[in-house]
């Protein structure tokens, strides 16, 4: 069927086109001469379905040729239930690498880190491996057991992690008040279809909240729509995000509608380098129109469109049609979103052979020294669930970076200010 089509586009080229006859011919030269040479012998079939997959992999590192298995397989993981260990992967330099563990998911629990690169899956080596291939082979029954080999930046050798898959049921969003503050944290872990409602809701609730932390790190992204949405209830005007391909017909620009309720709520969002696809759109879209400050690392840089084009008998590709670009013009593809502050993770610096203590911070720690004396367990914040506490803050130095900006933000912006005189204070 293959050879069929790739004859009949070489018959429909244009005789006085000597380049593309060149072209062709020498691509059916090749392909006999694999036929008729190579060690093992193959089928013309098995060549031109290996010329196809090599073609699509060298494009980028998200088109692909898809077999009937992997056809069937890719339906299965955008819309049954299946056993994995909750990460996001991309070929990155070659190699296949974490773009991000998924809050609460196996992989997460585990240590996975985004950034890490996966040397081997089990016994089989990830050198040249497809990224479909990849995601079969760490997927299986829940309760099953994958065996993942890690090259981690700074670390001497490898490292290997036993990780027992689950069915992948994520909590996309969660939200907490900062602990003595008037700020909202707001953790959106992917983009799945109810985000953009639930941060409404939740933005609903904290009627008392005077600023808010979008927390977008290790973000491996999701549907379009929704970071469009999100944008949109922080935005009241100008472009989101826009697609632009070779095809016209491709080309969409997605704008903000008028009135948000919260176009004035000062705002910082986080970012990493786990932070993909829609995470850039929504931190690059609030970053161009100076609604929000940008805190934490360069993200992934992840900003192209893929499709599914089906073929006959049950195959298709999965190829590249357009790029996402920001309301500057800029594109996320391979660059991803520069922080306005650049914070990379750890705890927050402290001396802690020093007895100096901030007054505001003496009855707690006295409290905590007499705990010690009268050797009872030290008592954590009860309701940690619904809030960030000051230890958390201390021990997460981007977010206690973003909870700065923000009050930094409540000085020089009186809390009355409308959005547009926020940000001519902020420019």
């Amino acid at each position: 069927m293959i050879l069929v089509c790739v004859m009949n586009v070489l018959n429909a080229a244009n005789e006085g086109d000597d380049s593309r006859l060149e072209a062709y011919s020498k691509l059916r030269k090749v392909i006999g001469t694999i036929e008729n040479h190579y060690v093992d012998e193959l089928t013309l079939n098995e060549i031109i379905d290996k010329a196809i997959d090599g073609m699509l992999n060298n494009l980028d590192a998200h088109s692909a040729y898809l077999t009937t298995k992997k056809y069937d397989e890719l339906k299965i993981q955008t819309s049954g239930e299946f056993g994995g260990i909750g990460i996001q992967i991309s070929i990155k330099d070659g190699a296949l690498t974490i773009v991000s563990p998924i809050d609460g998911t196996p992989g997460a629990k585990a240590g996975l880190k985004n950034g890490d690169i996966i040397l081997k899956i089990d016994s089989q080596s990830t050198l040249n491996i497809a990224i479909d291939d990849a995601v079969n082979l760490m997927r299986g029954k829940p309760g099953s057991k994958v065996k993942l080999t890690i090259v981690r930046k700074n670390e001497q050798k490898p490292l290997i992690f036993d990780i027992t898959r689950d069915v992948i049921n994520v909590e996309s969003v969660r939200a907490k008040r900062i602990d003595e503050t008037d700020l909202l944290y707001v953790r959106v872990s992917s983009f799945d279809r109810k985000v953009s409602s639930r941060v409404r809701e939740e933005l609903k609730k904290a009627k008392w909240a005077k600023g808010i932390i979008l927390d977008l790190r290790s973000n491996p992204g999701g549907l379009l729509n929704q970071a469009v949405e999100l944008s949109d209830l922080f935005l009241s005007s100008g472009v989101i995000v826009s697609q632009k391909g070779r095809d016209v017909n491709e080309n969409i620009e997605f704008t903000a509608s008028k009135n948000s309720a919260y176009e004035a709520m000062p705002m910082v969002v986080l970012i990493n380098g786990g932070s993909a696809s829609a995470s850039e759109i929504v931190a690059g879209a609030l970053q161009d129109h100076k609604r929000a400050i940008v805190v934490g690392e360069n993200s992934f840089g992840k900003g192209s469109v893929q499709v599914v084009l089906p073929l006959d008998k049950g195959e298709g590709l999965r190829l590249t049609i357009a790029r996402y670009y920001l309301p500057s013009g800029r594109t996320i593809q391979a660059l991803g979103i520069k922080p306005d502050i650049l914070v990379y993770p750890g705890a927050v610096p402290n001396d802690d052979g020093s007895f100096s203590i901030k007054e505001s911070e003496l009855k707690q720690h006295l409290q905590g020294e007499l705990q010690k004396i009268e050797d009872k367990p030290k008592v954590e914040d009860e309701d940690n669930k619904d809030k960030i506490t000051q230890k958390m803050l201390w021990n997460d130095i981007q977010l206690k970076s973003a909870v700065d900006a923000l009050k930094t933000w409540s000085v020089i912006a009186p809390s009355n200010t409308d959005a547009k005189k926020v940000q001519k204070v902020r420019s």
